[in-house]
């Protein structure tokens, strides 16, 4: 089963002392987690600032490493968001993200979303 990771769930472990990928094998048991290129982007940039976001999105960057990085060019949307719940939708997969707008979006094409319970624990949202 492939998990389609957004840059704020790449962030989590930092943000939030969690292990993403032991969360997501209690969770789930198997499964192959998926990041889009632009996501990586998407960190690559905010690395560079100084404080707890850079150092959140550095760390997320090493974790996109045990990933299967997707081409994004290909989707049609600009903003990484977009792109993230365009591919979602093609592939039917689940999506682990927190923020708010996205999910509320996934949600509305019938897709399944992982998020952060209580800053501590994932959970399976369906709506």
């Amino acid at each position: 089963m492939n998990v389609l990771l957004d840059a704020n769930a790449l962030m989590m472990p930092s943000q939030f002392q969690i292990d993403l990928f032991d969360e997501l094998r209690m969770l789930l048991g198997s499964f192959e987690p998926v990041v889009l290129s632009g996501v990586i982007h998407e960190l690559e940039g905010l690395s560079r600032a100084k404080g707890r976001d850079g150092a959140a999105a550095r760390l997320g960057l090493s974790l996109a490493e045990q990933c299967a990085v997707v081409g994004s060019a290909d989707l049609e949307s600009t903003s990484v968001d977009a792109q993230v719940i365009e591919y979602a939708a093609k592939k039917s997969c689940y999506v682990v993200t927190n923020d708010r707008r996205v999910r509320d979006a996934l949600f509305a094409r019938g897709i399944g979303v992982i998020s952060l319970r209580n800053q501590k624990k994932l959970e399976l949202l369906r709506r």
